[in-house]
């Protein structure tokens, strides 16, 4: 960015809609972008229940430990055949579940937004937001300027 783009204040260049970019297609890559926002916080969750199931998996060996321990060896075998190792959905354990998840559903969308994006906005991403910031923030005020502090480069 050259120092006129700098004292005209705004979003950078990166952040700038390009000519012929109009309204609605602006919005339509905020709600594309939206709905992998949202994608990435349930693949968070998908990746909390395989962690979670696995641990829970990892601390049954306590319990057949202690069952065994404890003078129970039935109850120990009942968790160690039942339970221990046991697939989550038939034919799957959740390691499974999340590498189905990405490769049918979250990299072909991660993908097709980041295509999106390229061909309808110049590979400018965000614009939605950096519209938005511009339209909310304060004029002066230091604590809403349009960007980060130029670099001393």
């Amino acid at each position: 960015m050259n120092e006129h783009e700098q004292a005209l204040g705004g979003p950078d260049r990166d952040h700038r809609r390009p000519a012929g970019v109009d309204d609605t297609t602006v919005k339509a890559l905020g709600a594309l972008s939206k709905a992998l926002e949202t994608t990435e916080r349930a693949r968070g969750r998908l990746y909390d229940f395989h962690q979670l199931t696995g641990t829970a998996d990892l601390q049954l060996d306590d319990a057949v430990r202690l069952l065994e321990e404890a003078g129970h060896p039935e109850w120990a075998e009942k968790v160690r055949s039942e339970v221990l190792g046991r697939n989550v959905i038939p034919g799957h354990w959740t390691f499974q579940i999340v590498e189905a998840y990405n490769a049918t559903y979250y990299r072909p969308f991660q993908q097709l937004e980041l295509s999106a994006v390229q061909e309808l906005a110049q590979g400018r991403d965000h614009l939605f937001e950096a519209e938005m910031k511009e339209e909310r923030r304060t004029p002066g005020h230091p604590d809403h300027t349009p960007r980060p502090p130029a670099s001393g480069a």
